[in-house]
């Protein structure tokens, strides 16, 4: 018995020294606060997947992923500093840098997600509404915030509309289908893989709806980005590479095997519908993410043209406090490799 004590004890205190060791890799861990630009729905598995497959702690990332409620709220909250990196519209990031041209820290878009705005113009079919010239005279729909609304002058413009013309009504989100099946309004605008497949669940199928998205009617936006704040950029620069190599792969998977997935969506909220959502998903790869210009430019990158196009449009449309300076908004040094960000299925 007295023989067996030595060896109980120094088990245990080789024990010990394997946790103290192991205390300096736990401590490497960086932790980083991501803000969504809205809630957890199907396009939120890009994030999602590559934290359930445990491509963030590969890259010594503990990542805490929250829902949004808006593109204008994300970039505020990387702004102020409380999320370290967030999901936003890239022209809320540019209204809100014109803005506050005097703030002290102002966030930069590092990779481009939605290549093509996912913002569109929709009405049914029964109002006689089918081109752009009808919408003259028109009652329109939207939140004030709507990217849509916020981009219309420059629709209005693409299609020879008188842009001043336009009725709008103004609503909140959960009400703007609602209001264009009463009549309330004569169209509406807002993201495609939300509006629609808010009107299919009020009942009006997809053949009864007139899409307009605003890419294939001359507004060559770019839509939603990965954006970080300045503190973060400065401070914490292996973690953005980091976290942006976990999320190319998070895309590829996603991409290729979007049924698999929607999983981790419905692991985040268990109230989802999950069809519903892989359909939301779907859409959102088909009209914004796989998409002949993505695809042309590269996953995740943005073109220096299309870009300043951008930055001047947005100056206009928003009539900012300053004129949009591109090379303010735009950090591309933290982009994986192009063979990483190699993500579309062949």
């Amino acid at each position: 018995m007295r023989s067996s004590r030595p060896s109980i004890f120094s088990r245990w205190a080789a024990g010990l020294l394997l946790g103290a060791l192991a205390l300096p890799a736990l401590a490497q861990e960086t932790k980083v606060k991501f803000q969504l630009d809205w809630r957890f729905e199907g396009p939120s598995a890009l994030f999602l997947v590559a934290k359930s497959k445990g491509y963030f702690a590969q890259e010594k990332l503990d990542v805490t992923i929250d829902a949004g409620n808006g593109s204008g709220n994300a970039v505020n909250r990387v702004a102020s500093g409380s999320y370290d990196m967030g999901f936003a519209d890239l022209a809320a990031l540019m209204e809100f840098t014109a803005n506050n041209p005097t703030a002290p820290t102002k966030p930069v878009g590092v990779m481009m997600v939605y290549n093509d705005t996912p913002a569109a113009v929709l009405a049914l079919k029964k109002s006689g509404i089918r081109a752009p010239a009808d919408l003259t005279g028109k009652k329109l729909g939207a939140p004030v915030f709507d990217a849509g609304r916020r981009a219309f002058p420059i629709f209005a413009k693409a299609n020879q509309l008188d842009a001043a013309k336009a009725n709008w009504i103004s609503m909140d989100p959960p009400l703007r289908e609602t209001m264009l099946v009463r009549g309330d309004v004569d169209a509406i605008t807002g993201f495609t893989f939300t509006s629609l497949l808010n009107l299919n669940a009020r009942g009006i199928k997809d053949e009864d709806v007139v899409v307009m998205p605003l890419p294939q009617y001359g507004v060559k936006l770019y839509g939603n980005a990965i954006i970080a704040s300045d503190a973060f950029v400065k401070q914490k620069p292996e973690a953005i590479k980091g976290f942006l190599r976990a999320f190319a792969k998070a895309a590829r998977d996603v991409m290729a095997n979007p049924e698999e997935a929607i999983k981790s969506v419905k692991e985040r909220d268990g109230l989802i519908d999950e069809k519903l959502e892989l359909r939301r998903l779907k859409l959102a790869i088909a009209s914004s993410i796989a998409t002949a210009n993505a695809k042309a430019e590269g996953f995740g990158q943005v073109s220096a043209p299309r870009m300043s196009l951008m930055a001047s449009q947005v100056s206009d449309a928003y009539n900012t406090k300053t004129r949009v300076d591109p090379n303010a908004i735009w950090n591309a040094s933290f982009l994986p490799s192009k063979a990483e960000l190699n993500v579309f299925p062949k």
